[in-house]
């Protein structure tokens, strides 16, 4: 008889077992599709930096005699590095909790795609919430403007706000929802809205 009890326990808390982790993946699933209903936008740029050289430098009139040799060498040698982290707001204007696994982006610089990438961090936007997801941003634009001039590049380091805007900046995402162990990308690319900064 203990032993039918026990069965009986033990085929009991597997059930209630199975039942959690199948109400655990119905709210996985409902956080992820709700992400179709989110509002993506671009929030700012910050940590920008042009040849080693920061922005807030340009922004704030503080350009060193070092700065420019910086700049100059850079434009020169035709490697301009750029260094900057793109935050993207994700709204969420639902009652119901969303969640996005991964997201594609692509950037570009005066309307020339310069740069594309994943993020690979989960995220999770509550209710009624506002969730900043940070895109860092490694690329050269050695290339770019060496076809454009020297005064592109000087245009674009003195174009961000001291706010982190510019408006030669431009983004383009894709979030990522996990299906099982498969990734499924959204089926196209979120132009997103830009501020307008100097420039």
């Amino acid at each position: 008889m203990k032993k039918i009890t026990l069965a009986l326990a033990v085929a009991g808390s597997m059930m209630l077992s199975s039942c959690d982790i199948v109400n655990e993946l119905a709210g996985q699933v409902q956080s992820v599709a709700n992400l179709a209903n989110c509002e993506f936008s671009m929030k700012n740029v910050s940590n920008v930096s042009v040849a080693g050289v920061n922005v807030k430098n340009l922004t704030q009139g503080k350009l060193t005699a070092s700065d420019v040799v910086k700049l100059a060498a850079a434009y020169t040698s035709k490697q301009v590095p750029l260094a900057m982290d793109v935050n993207v707001n994700v709204k969420n204007p639902t009652k119901q909790q969303a969640a996005m696994t991964a997201m594609d982006w692509i950037l570009a610089i005066d309307g020339s795609d310069v740069a594309n990438g994943v993020s690979n961090k989960k995220f999770t936007v509550k209710p009624s919430t506002t969730t900043t997801v940070p895109l860092g941003v490694n690329t050269d634009l050695g290339n770019l403007f060496s076809s454009k001039g020297v005064e592109s590049l000087k245009n674009f380091a003195s174009s961000f706000t001291t706010e982190g805007v510019s408006s030669k900046v431009g983004l383009r995402v894709r979030p990522q929802l996990s299906v099982g162990s498969t990734q499924v990308p959204f089926p196209n690319y979120i132009k997103l809205e830009k501020k307008t900064g100097k420039g």
